[in-house]
């Protein structure tokens, strides 16, 4: 059913109060096309879990929110599992349904807020995993044809915070539904990311600890969208050359590293934004939170363009203090 001048205030983990001019709530592949058919020409834009997005202004057009719920077992071997999870399925609630059953990959990636439908476009990532070391594949609708479509893993042009569905095929297709391919049996753990591996210390790095970990670590140090609006991450950690990065490691000796393969490094931009005079920083109704820089925070009523205003200052000063361009993260609309 379309609603007609919707507020989407609680459709977005920044909690900014636009409107949409007409809205519906998609809770099938065949509501969906349905809808596109009807909508032929029409301007609408899809919001997952409304975590990785900055509104800045009301729309005209038709949102459409993804709320097709499933997880289904759709192969199964004794060390693996594949699983199929609707597009609407929320992420944390998948990672805790693996957890009970048992199955391995995604540990951690606990407590990402959004959809799962959202989770390939920015191929999310967390202390060492990203979700294409278990994404086997995608199911979508073609907006040009409104036929299905399959996406395999090569096909997604995974890379760091990014993916196909970001760049190329951004506004061409709607994801529907993706797969993923988990260990049943205990599997080798990835926990030698840095506050991780310090939080395992004497336990055993079972799959439940590792979650729990996570969510301790992560509910330590960032703000509860439901208590006060923000989208996690906001800028991209950036990736150097060596060459560049020890140049300005020269100035800089402490600044914080991580290898990127053999000829670059990763960077924290927490770091480069605390370092910066960021961290807690507040300017009227937006700001940094105080205890991780990298965080922009809505205060109050704070509007899209507040929030942009000062990702763009942050940005401004980071460059000239280090020489490094941040990337946002969030997407813009």
């Amino acid at each position: 059913m379309t609603q007609t001048n919707v507020s989407l205030k609680n459709y977005n983990t920044f909690g900014i109060d636009v409107t949409s001019a007409f809205f519906s709530e998609i809770t099938s592949e065949d509501q969906l096309i349905s809808l596109l058919h009807e909508l032929k020409n029409k301007p609408f834009r899809v919001l997952g879990g409304g975590s990785n997005v900055l509104l800045t202004a009301n729309y005209e057009g038709h949102t459409l929110i993804m709320k097709n719920k499933g997880i289904e077992i759709v192969e199964e071997t004794d060390e693996e599992v594949v699983v199929e999870i609707q597009a609407g399925v929320d992420w944390h609630q998948l990672v805790l349904w693996s957890l009970e059953q048992d199955y391995g990959g995604i540990e951690n990636l606990a407590l990402i807020p959004g959809s799962v439908g959202a989770a390939p476009i920015q191929n999310i990532g967390a202390y060492g995993v990203e979700l294409k070391s278990v994404f086997q594949s995608c199911r979508a609708i073609d907006l040009e044809t409104l036929t299905h479509k399959v996406f395999y893993k090569e096909e997604c042009e995974f890379g760091y915070r990014t993916s196909i569905f970001k760049t190329r095929l951004k506004g061409k297709i709607i994801l529907t539904a993706i797969t993923l391919r988990l260990k049943k049996k205990p599997h080798q753990t990835k926990t030698n990311y840095g506050a991780l591996q310090d939080a395992l210390k004497g336990k055993q790095h079972t799959i439940q600890n590792v979650a729990a970990a996570v969510m301790d670590i992560r509910s330590s140090k960032l703000p509860d969208p439901k208590k006060i609006g923000n989208s996690g991450s906001f800028f991209k950690n950036p990736i150097l050359s060596i060459k560049l990065f020890e140049e300005i490691q020269k100035r800089f000796k402490k600044i914080p590293f991580y290898p990127e393969g053999h000829d670059r490094v990763k960077i924290p931009a927490g770091w480069l934004i605390e370092n910066s005079g960021f961290k807690g920083k507040r300017v009227g109704n937006v700001g940094c939170h105080e205890k991780q820089a990298l965080v922009l925070v809505n205060y109050g009523e704070a509007t899209g363009t507040e929030v942009l205003k000062h990702a763009e200052l942050i940005q401004k000063e980071v460059l000239e203090r280090f020489n490094i361009p941040l990337e946002m993260e969030v997407n813009l609309l």
